[in-house]
């Protein structure tokens, strides 16, 4: 049996819980390397339709994570999340057999839909069935095995990009997984999995006791729907702007390569790096904390600082490689972070993953909104220089964020549970 700080559960459970995480980081990966041969395989291919493809599917998961959010205030969050990966699955099947640009434009518009109704689910889970430092470790656990399998399957899609341009989308078929896992997630307690609002009163006790546990965080009084807005608004404009401010490692390394000739390789290094550090304090969250204590956020905000400004003042390869390890282990160690504090944002454990969902938005429109960001504040600036430009806005964004990450350190969205360390 797993140790959860509520009721005790099974391995199988926990595996089942856990096994969600593997598909939320996948939406939009495996198009990623057709963009750029689009009009040889679809020779009729418009801009318009290119820019569809990769924006549309990201805007649709913004609405389905808050439709989430609210449906996980049902007694039925096991059938939620059976139907959205059966969604998922039905539109990895169909990516195989797209014909059109039309019909890949569709089908990733309904993996949006899915991926969105499934991704506060594998955190909400862990929020409902586990409490105090247990629920901080596997929020860095779930952190860490979903940039994993991001990871991984960036390595899988390059290399099966090679073949049929069909194959790079088997790497969505690893829904299968968490599907067949499903069917133990009914063994996840009731008086934890339904919500407060439909349980009888004998059976709140653990509820009440998550509620009060951080009792010193929650001195404000919460809104009717249960929710500490005060604190979800904040843990949104933090999260939205690490995002924001790493993400252009990803969006804009690309063209400083092509500034200089690089390799095109020398992009998918830098990306995969970033991507690397990211998963890692997912797996070692606790000993990180022991170590950084209460300084935690501002240490990630340095590291990430330090990340952007090796982008923007030494365009060099191996600084490159390092500034995106450092931006990439910054926003790493604030992730887990912001997921349980998302958590503890609420009055009952009931509302954890609406109050999840909220939160999680914020990512989601931080990576759609960056690229118009950066390009806005550039022609109202009439900068030259697009390749560095994102750059210097990110790290004097990021300079002014840490000044302000060490002076809120004891406030709730930059502090750290003294019971963790």
């Amino acid at each position: 049996m797993i140790q959860t700080g509520k009721t005790p559960i099974s391995v199988m459970t926990f595996c089942a819980i856990l096994s969600i995480s593997l598909i939320v980081n996948l939406p939009g990966l495996a198009v990623t390397p057709m963009l750029g041969s689009l009009s040889k395989i679809f020779p009729d291919t418009t801009q318009l339709e290119k820019q569809l493809l990769t924006l549309l599917p990201n805007l649709a998961i913004i609405p389905f994570v808050f439709l989430s959010g609210k449906l996980s205030l049902s007694r039925h969050k096991t059938g939620v999340i059976v139907t959205a990966l059966l969604i998922f699955t039905a539109c990895s099947i169909a990516y195989l057999f797209a014909d059109s640009m039309v019909w890949l434009i569709v089908v990733s518009c309904i993996l949006g839909c899915g991926a969105g109704l499934i991704i506060p689910f594998s955190k909400g889970l862990i929020s409902d069935t586990f409490a105090g430092k247990y629920r901080m470790d596997k929020m860095g656990l779930v952190s860490g095995i979903s940039n994993s399998s991001l990871v991984i399957a960036t390595f899988a899609v390059g290399w099966l990009s090679h073949g049929n341009w069909h194959l790079p989308f088997i790497v969505y078929l690893v829904c299968l997984v968490p599907l067949a896992l499903s069917f133990w997630l009914r063994e996840i307690p009731k008086n934890e999995l339904i919500p407060e609002s439909v349980i009888l009163p004998e059976s709140r006790s653990h509820t009440t006791a998550s509620a009060t546990e951080d009792s010193e965080d929650n001195a404000t009084k919460p809104s009717r729907s249960g929710i500490y807005f005060n604190k979800i608004w904040a843990l949104i404009g933090v999260y939205a702007f690490i995002t924001f401010s790493t993400v252009t490692v990803s969006y804009f390394c690309p063209f400083l390569s092509e500034k200089h000739d690089w390799s095109p390789t020398l992009t998918g290094t830098v990306t995969a790096l970033y991507y690397l550090f990211i998963l890692i304090p997912g797996f070692s969250l606790p000993w990180i904390i022991k170590l950084l204590k209460g300084g935690a956020f501002f240490y990630a905000a340095l590291l990430m600082t330090i990340g952007i400004a090796l982008f923007a003042f030494f365009q060099d390869q191996l600084a490159m490689c390092i500034g995106s390890s450092l931006a990439g282990l910054g926003y790493g160690i604030c992730q887990p972070l912001i997921y349980d504090k998302a958590s503890r944002a609420v009055s009952s454990d009931s509302k954890s993953t609406l109050a999840l969902a909220l939160v999680l938005s914020s990512n989601y429109i931080a990576i759609v909104a960056t690229p118009l960001i950066i390009d806005g504040l550039r022609n109202l600036l009439h900068a030259q220089s697009h390749q560095t430009f994102a750059f210097f806005v990110c790290f004097i964004s990021l300079t002014v964020y840490t000044a302000i990450s060490f002076i809120c350190r004891k406030k709730f969205a930059f502090s750290v549970n003294k019971s963790f360390y």
